[in-house]
């Protein structure tokens, strides 16, 4: 008989609130209702956003047209430091630069330093690999210095949540073996999804009930159609030798926690340094749902900080 997983109370309840809800799941709704799905859930579930001395909406030129990005930055102006490039979940599918304002500009308070959220172009419209198209160009953008950033970038951290943590993974492997024009120095793969190619029992474990579930994630799947044995789709088919260091988060209660779990091998096997943290008794999503599980807000902090600090050892050493 397997055991039966530990549950925190307040995840509980948040999970026994989600699910006696009436009315479709996310897996019969189409991608427009999904996205106002999501965006309600962060006026339900998540803080405030936090108030910060600079929020501004630019634009970054894209393989096909315009990308929009936010800068969050608690300061005005900045000496030259290193920038957080943040690709929010939602499986390449549904969430945006605002579902995740909230996570964005409390990183942006807590790391420091200024944090770049990219609208990223997103299934069903735009099917794989616009997504890590997009991505990788941000990124290479961030690192040429442009002009209406008005700050002076010489690092890039690249990180993410779920399909972001994905996107994490896929333009750090860009970026080793094409760089940009400054380095990548760490990543924060949050609850990434890394191999969409093979089976793994965390998402029979976790199918159905803890707001993930495997329903939504083949939804998911259709729309971005990805070719899963590229990757570009499942970043854990490469050697990760050479790659960033990292924070890799997951949650112990997600259907993709044991993709986040075999990232974590990848990195010890190719020598990487890195952190490796699962927040046990939680959730999938847990960083957009400080109000509805306040234990969260705990766990983005210790997220935070472990990546703060891997941040400032890897500038010391620059």
């Amino acid at each position: 008989m397997a055991d039966t997983p530990f549950v925190r109370d307040d995840v509980a309840a948040f999970l026994a609130f989600l699910n006696a809800q009436e009315g479709p799941k996310m897996s019969q709704l189409s991608p427009t209702e999904a996205r106002m799905m999501m965006r309600g859930m962060r006026e339900l579930a998540d803080a405030e956003a936090t108030p910060l001395a600079t929020v501004k909406n630019l634009s970054c030129p894209g393989p096909a047209g315009p990308i929009p990005v936010r800068l969050y930055d608690k300061r005005v102006e900045r000496e030259a430091g290193p920038a957080l490039v943040f690709f929010h979940g939602g499986g390449w599918v549904i969430g945006d630069i605002d579902t995740h304002e909230p996570f964005c500009s409390h990183a942006a308070e807590l790391l420091d330093i200024p944090v770049i959220s990219v609208d990223y172009r997103m299934g069903p419209e735009h099917v794989w690999p616009a997504a890590p198209d997009d991505c990788e160009a941000v990124a290479r953008w961030v690192a040429t210095n442009p002009p209406e950033l008005g700050r002076q970038i010489n690092a890039l951290t690249l990180g993410g949540d779920s399909a972001g943590g994905n996107l994490t993974i896929v333009t750090a492997l860009a970026l080793r073996d094409n760089p940009a024009e400054v380095p990548v120095i760490a990543q924060l793969p949050i609850y990434p999804a890394t191999d969409l190619a093979r089976h793994f029992a965390s998402m029979d474990q976790f199918a159905d009930g803890y707001l993930l579930t495997k329903d939504s994630m083949d939804w998911f799947g259709a729309q971005y159609a990805a070719d899963v044995t590229d990757p570009r789709a499942s970043p854990a088919l490469l050697d990760q030798a050479g790659m960033p260091p990292a924070v890799v988060v997951t949650a112990s209660l997600d259907p993709i926690r044991d993709q986040g779990r075999l990232y974590g091998e990848l990195l010890s096997r190719a020598g990487v340094d890195h952190v490796f943290l699962e927040m046990k008794g939680t959730i999938h999503g847990f960083i957009c749902l400080r109000k509805g599980i306040p234990s969260a807000a705990d766990d983005i902090d210790r997220l935070l900080y472990a990546f703060r600090s891997l941040v400032h050892k890897q500038m010391a050493g620059h």
